[in-house]
């Protein structure tokens, strides 16, 4: 999304996280998704580098935002990027840890929810008509904690703002145009650009 609305584009290679390229290895040892490679031979393997990278290129969000919602914008990717996505992991792929409680840590998550439901402006996005660094940075956590349990989750009454806002997310062409299923790369295949409407 960030490369989206930055229109910044690049070369995609899509991966099979069960049969990693060695080129992907090579340049990125730890084997997660994304891996942007710069022209300059600089590695950049977080989400958030990578949104914070394409800013840097092109802020299209500058003076969108008032300095104490820049600060909140700031603040929130941290929690979720720490404490919802410990938890997130946790309830999401329980069994791949040792003695863990999902409904704990489902709860955890909830707990955060609801505290942001109360500060969500809207109407559409989080701050209003615009996406915004916080859109992008923070709804594929919650898409995530929903996918885990769709039912239970349509049935929170204490975060509705957030369901609303999550819903506008799921309907918006933002999604719709990066959420594209592609083949995975081999070595030798044709370059394929992201995004392709550019």
């Amino acid at each position: 999304m960030g490369l989206c609305l930055t229109d910044i584009q690049c070369e995609l290679r899509e991966v099979s996280l069960k049969n990693k390229p060695s080129s992907m290895l090579d340049i990125s040892p730890k084997g997660t998704v994304p891996v942007l490679l710069l022209d300059n031979g600089k590695v950049i393997d977080e989400s958030l580098d990578v949104i914070d990278w394409a800013l840097e290129q092109n802020n299209v969000f500058d003076a969108n935002l008032v300095d104490h919602q820049e600060i909140f914008t700031d603040k929130t990717i941290k929690l979720f990027d720490g404490d919802f996505k410990f938890n997130l992991d946790r309830y999401k792929y329980s069994t791949r840890y040792h003695d863990v409680d999902e409904k704990i840590h489902r709860e955890s998550c909830l707990k955060i929810l609801k505290e942001l439901d109360k500060l969500f402006v809207g109407p559409a996005w989080f701050f209003g008509d615009d996406v915004n660094k916080l859109d992008i940075s923070i709804l594929p956590f919650i898409r995530q904690f929903r996918l885990a349990n769709g039912e239970w989750f349509d049935g929170q009454e204490d975060i509705k703002n957030i369901k609303y806002w999550l819903n506008t997310f799921l309907e918006s062409d933002l999604l719709k145009n990066i959420m594209t299923t592609y083949e995975p790369w081999k070595e030798l295949d044709d370059p394929l650009y992201f995004p392709i409407d550019l």
